[in-house]
């Protein structure tokens, strides 16, 4: 007999406790806005996926960097119907990853599914055991113990950054006077990601989807960057409207478009360090 329940109920780290304490295997399955599954063997975490979220071998290596988007779409163009372990197989034969490239990347992509998991409040969840995942899916164990901590570290940290950035439409810009602190400023490659995406024409949101990030790490990394004087937040821009009540084209809302790139914005930020 299937587990069954409401997150309300029954919480992720009270699911992931008893599974790790139980030592079962099998596969979680959560439906909310987005349906995760998550599986087990003898109490470790092996694999997720989400419903929203690539799963693909190809599109977790594209989302690590390992591959590039025109690689990543020739490679799920050309093996649409390849396992991702003979897939795997296929780009370390030919040289593009490593055996530890993807089961990193793998690891990292299970993480983020099970992670986002805890900040869901509510969400109809059942415990199938025996249930594997399929066959041709890349499995990596993963102790829960460090896991149930992790997750439970970030539970409070996504509450203080909803606090903080409480609004994803808000937009950037770089400080007219940016802080001494930027001295000895070093940026991860997520971080230079996000600063060349900074621009008043983009949204948060935006600047997430087009990195493939989760509204926790859009929110950790631009706050981050905020705390260091990087950049700061500017007023959602008002709409203007033309005399026959319709939107003026230059105020069309962001959303709409692509986010823009300053292509410039690493020389200039490196400009304004030295002027320090």
């Amino acid at each position: 007999m299937a587990l069954k329940g409401n997150l309300r109920d029954f919480s992720t780290t009270q699911l992931l406790n008893l599974i790790n304490l139980a030592r079962k295997s099998g596969t979680l399955t959560v439906e909310a806005t987005e349906v995760a599954q998550v599986s087990f063997r003898e109490g470790k975490l092996v694999y997720a996926s989400m419903s929203d979220n690539g799963n693909g071998l190809a599109h977790v290596l594209e989302k690590s960097g390992l591959l590039t988007a025109k690689q990543g779409q020739i490679i799920q163009t050309r093996a649409a119907n390849t396992g991702d372990k003979q897939l795997g197989h296929m780009l370390v034969r030919a040289g593009l990853v490593t055996q530890s490239d993807i089961i990193q990347s793998m690891r990292d992509h299970t993480l983020d599914v099970v992670y986002r998991l805890f900040s869901w409040a509510e969400g109809l969840f059942r415990f199938e055991a025996g249930q594997t995942p399929p066959q041709d899916r890349i499995t990596v164990p993963i102790d829960l113990e460090s896991v149930i901590m992790e997750g439970s570290r970030r539970m409070k940290e996504w509450a203080r950054l909803q606090e903080e950035l409480p609004d994803l439409e808000v937009r950037l810009r770089f400080p007219d006077q940016p802080s001494t602190r930027l001295r000895n400023i070093s940026l991860t490659v997520e971080e230079w990601r996000v600063v060349s995406f900074v621009s008043p024409q983009n949204t948060l949101g935006q600047i997430a989807g087009a990195l493939n990030l989760s509204e926790f790490q859009i929110r950790r990394i631009v706050y981050g960057m905020m705390q260091a004087g990087l950049v700061e937040i500017i007023e959602p821009r008002r709409q203007v409207f033309r005399s026959d009540g319709g939107p003026d084209g230059d105020d069309l809302d962001a959303a709409e478009r692509r986010p823009d790139v300053k292509r410039s914005v690493i020389t200039r930020l490196i400009d304004r360090i030295k002027r320090l």
